[in-house]
């Protein structure tokens, strides 16, 4: 059995890290479900507060993972958000290299579908990268791609938690902007998608400060050779070092991104198939999809309400014993009827017989006159022998 956290989530094994705490797959004993749970230590303010930024985010998008729920236990805190099995485009890189454009262009679409999402929520997600961005185990099929990790991110007019000197982000995927440190915005974030596309077709991560300078020097220069000239253009686009000369919405980005690829040329024949598989492995011992071999079962729904009987099928209740009527306002100087107990009131052999003792009778009235007469006589006979002593 794995550690039982805030009494629902039961962390199964480690899925990742990040910066400020480690990923796990757990099970949710309320969804009955498999979940990714980002554990964190409440070791300082800001962290905390970026924990509650995080999981305050609320995005319902097919491109994006978001927190769904939290729970904190003891010095830990932790969210839930949906697992993601086949690893970020860094892992692919690894895999495949460079990939094919039009293979490319897929993800960069559902990329920048996704994190139009993200700005219509009025958030910068300021460390777009591609260790960020997840990819579904769809096999050779269509690949599907979530944007997630929003541990930095922050709506437009919030409070900074760092000094302004201070950037966040990855180093290699800052906007020029970012390291001057302006206020965080979207055309930031587009930035990092110009330089995340190149990573994706030339294999390497690309180099900021020398793309920086080359855009300042020459305008647009030329396009690299594994890129073809309509993308470059598009991605040109997303990296020209003044904010204003960028594309200005993540939607504009996209439906230029869709016309790049109506002018470009068809896959090439015989390219080698690119697989995204299952990157997390099998479940451990105990459990299985279903979730923990030793998880109750569902809960058995309440047993009907069975209807009463009918009136005629109800037994007869008897009374053991029945009041004696009550007394008429002139029958308080007289005696008092002995009711009868109705013969099926109890059987002969429900209970014991009891016997009462009969009350004796006091003494007649006559009687208490001459005693009280007698013990007058005796206290004064008393008085008066103390008295002549």
């Amino acid at each position: 059995m794995g550690e039982l956290f805030a009494g629902r989530y039961e962390l199964v094994d480690p899925i990742g890290r990040g910066g400020v705490g480690a990923v796990w797959r757990a099970w949710d004993r309320r969804r009955r479900r498999y979940v990714a749970a980002k554990v964190l230590q409440q070791s300082d303010a800001h962290t905390l507060l970026r924990f509650v930024r995080e999981q305050g985010l609320r995005i319902d998008h097919p491109h994006v993972v978001a927190p769904m729920s939290w729970a904190a236990d003891d010095d830990k805190v932790l969210f839930t958000m949906d697992v993601v099995s086949g690893g970020s485009l860094a892992h692919l890189i690894g895999d495949y290299g460079p990939l094919p454009p039009h293979y490319a262009c897929v993800l960069l679409d559902q990329l920048l579908s996704g994190l139009a999402a993200v700005h219509a929520e009025g958030v910068v997600h300021r460390d777009i990268k591609p260790a960020n961005i997840l990819l579904e185990a769809t096999g050779t099929g269509r690949p599907h791609v979530r944007l997630s990790d929003f541990g930095i991110a922050m709506r437009k007019g919030e409070p900074r938690l760092t000094d302004v000197n201070y950037v966040m982000g990855t180093p290699g995927y800052f906007a020029p902007e970012q390291m001057l440190g302006e206020e965080p915005d979207f055309p930031a974030d587009l930035y990092a998608v110009g330089l995340t596309a190149l990573y994706l077709l030339t294999g390497r991560k690309p180099d900021a400060e020398a793309l920086v300078e080359r855009f300042t020097e020459h305008g647009t220069p030329g396009a690299p050779e594994e890129v073809p000239e309509p993308l470059w253009q598009v991605i040109a686009g997303l990296l020209q070092p003044e904010p204003g000369l960028r594309f200005r919405t993540a939607t504009g980005a996209r439906k230029a991104l869709a016309a790049a690829v109506e002018m470009m040329d068809g896959p090439t024949a015989g390219e080698e198939p690119i697989e995204v598989f299952d990157q997390l492995g099998p479940l451990p011992a105990g459990f299985g999809p279903e979730g923990p071999a030793h998880a109750p079962g569902p809960v058995p729904p309440p047993l009907p309400a069975y209807p009463p009987l009918p009136p005629s099928r109800l037994p007869a209740v008897q009374t053991p014993l029945q009041h004696p009527p009550a007394l008429p306002t002139r029958a308080y100087t007289a005696a008092l009827p002995s009711p009868a107990l109705p013969s099926t009131a109890l059987p002969s052999t429900a209970l014991p017989a009891v016997r009462h003792r009969a009350r004796q009778p006091g003494p007649p009235a006559k009687v208490a006159v001459p005693v009280l007469i007698v013990a007058l006589l005796c206290l004064g006979i008393g008085i008066w022998a103390l008295t002549a002593a």
